[in-house]
């Protein structure tokens, strides 16, 4: 893969009628906050917009006969808008932002990557890195350590041990 086959689609974030939007992964971490709290004060800085995408991985609901599964599906789906609601209302508390939510089903890689190939105006993502022993998360492991020097976007991981005062003084 060459860097010129990283994106079909050129970014458009800067062209006129178009905003630099930046596409948090929407999760029930602690860093996940911390992500959409950077998120938000960079886009209310710069004129930007925030996306929320959270990410249904519904491996079970395969196995299940077709009423059970509509049932998780459904259920699923209700659990993540709410979560994400949630987060729209940070984005706004902390910000005065109103971010936009995707939710997508598959795994987080290939949903974040769909969703930057669907989005031309999506300019950066961003992750929240865990504190814990068990390192900065599998997202960040995955996007940032395999992918990073092909992918389309710029990453910005936010350290999770950062307080509102020293994001606000980063963002």
């Amino acid at each position: 893969m060459t860097a010129a086959s990283t994106s079909a689609l050129p970014r458009r974030s800067r062209e006129p009628g178009h905003r630099r939007k930046f596409l948090v992964v929407v999760d029930d971490t602690p860093e996940c906050d911390r992500a959409v709290y950077y998120a938000s004060r960079r886009a209310a800085g710069t004129a930007g917009a925030v996306v929320l995408l959270g990410v249904l991985e519904l491996e079970g609901a395969r196995q299940q006969w077709l009423g059970v599964a509509d049932l998780m599906r459904a259920e699923a789906h209700d659990d993540m808008s709410s979560r994400l609601d949630k987060f729209v209302a940070r984005a706004r508390q902390v910000a005065g932002v109103d971010a936009e939510t995707v939710i997508r089903e598959g795994s987080k890689a290939e949903a974040v990557t769909g969703l930057i190939a669907d989005d031309q105006d999506i300019a950066i993502l961003v992750l929240g890195a865990g504190v814990g022993k068990e390192g900065p998360g599998p997202l960040v492991t995955a996007l940032v350590g395999f992918q990073s020097g092909h992918f389309p976007v710029p990453i910005t991981v936010v350290p999770g041990a950062l307080t509102d005062a020293e994001i606000d003084a980063l963002a």
